[in-house]
């Protein structure tokens, strides 16, 4: 039962789930939603889709992941878990956001900016599935899911209000994260099999190789990451400039927490040994720091505590149920 129970949690990223889901509460959250309910139903659309998008991908890379050895014992390679079962949990979670999005609008009218809303979600479902399934065939195709990722953070500011400003720079910093998660990180992350499993990706062109345990980065791809990370960085400052309430504290602990998150890229990029648990622990720590960089730039519109809530949500939610994988915390098998 453990093992099954183990099996589930992995397929599905429970652990991640308390960052993963979050993009819908914070496009609420920039055109001033506070309401419990219509928050908790966004998280809960996140869910579902980050789950149908994991679940999709690991369906589609079943028998490309079946070659490597340290991908063996995720669930649908190991057998734990039936493709069938994974279908089944893709067309579910689709049905169910939808059905959450008409919840989140029950009892009111179908405006043009609902109407927009619902477009950016029918974009952000076809995007991540044509990403999960045709991904590793197209070079590029980090923008279409770094695209889907921005447009399901649109729809929850879409639900509600017409987007501000610090919706726009949101948006940019969710489309920039997701990028950079997966054409940087991940590209650097699979070095080592993506030539085995025939990957197309910006990070083979760009020349990312191993040799042994000899990583290589070239300059190029040096710059391409670190341009990500430079233009969030200006970005988070954005709306303070045009009037987005703020404490000089704030901006103080945002530059800390920025500062950690160039740290990280400077210590990924100049990698020269590939060693797959260090670059684990070098992406866990950037993604926490990430994700805890917009509630702190949302405290001055929804106040300190809620912000703080918001910002340790990820790693609470992760310390939390990451026992349940059986894998060693901090670590996650990616």
């Amino acid at each position: 039962m453990r093992e099954t129970i183990a099996a589930w949690v992995k397929l599905l990223r429970l652990p991640g789930l308390g960052g993963l889901a979050i993009p819908p509460v914070f496009g609420a959250l920039t055109v001033g939603v506070t309401e419990p309910s219509s928050l908790l139903i966004l998280f809960l659309i996140g869910c579902m889709v980050a789950i149908y998008g994991f679940v999709l991908n690991d369906y589609a890379d079943v028998r490309l992941d079946g070659l490597i050895e340290e991908l063996r014992d995720k669930p649908l390679v190991s057998g734990a878990i039936s493709r069938t079962s994974a279908v089944m949990v893709c067309f579910v979670t689709l049905i169910l956001a939808f059905f959450l999005a008409a919840l989140l609008w029950h009892g009111t009218m179908l405006t043009d900016r609902k109407m927009a809303a619902l477009s950016m979600f029918a974009v952000a479902w076809t995007l991540g599935t044509v990403y999960n399934l045709y991904g590793k065939k197209i070079a590029g195709s980090d923008f279409l899911v770094a695209m889907a990722m921005a447009t399901t953070f649109l729809f929850g500011a879409l639900a509600f209000a017409r987007p501000s400003l610090l919706t726009w720079t949101v948006f940019a910093l969710t489309f920039n994260q997701t990028l950079h998660m997966n054409a940087v990180e991940g590209g650097i992350k699979d070095a080592d099999h993506d030539p085995l499993m025939g990957v197309e990706n910006l990070a083979r062109i760009a020349g990312v190789s191993v040799r042994g345990s000899r990583l290589t980065v070239p300059p190029s791809f040096q710059i391409f990451g670190m341009g990500i990370r430079l233009s969030s960085a200006a970005l988070v400052f954005v709306p303070f400039v045009y009037g987005v309430a703020y404490e000089v504290w704030q901006l103080a602990l945002l530059a800390v927490m920025l500062a950690g998150v160039l740290y990280i890229e400077v210590r990924l990029l100049r990698l020269r040994r590939f060693d797959r648990s260090l670059l684990r622990r070098l992406i866990a720590g950037a993604s926490f720091l990430r994700y805890a960089i917009v509630p702190v730039m949302l405290m001055g519109e929804i106040g300190v505590l809620a912000g703080v809530g918001l910002a340790v949500l990820p790693i609470a939610w992760y310390v939390a149920f990451s026992p349940l994988t059986g894998v060693r915390p901090f670590q996650p098998e990616m």
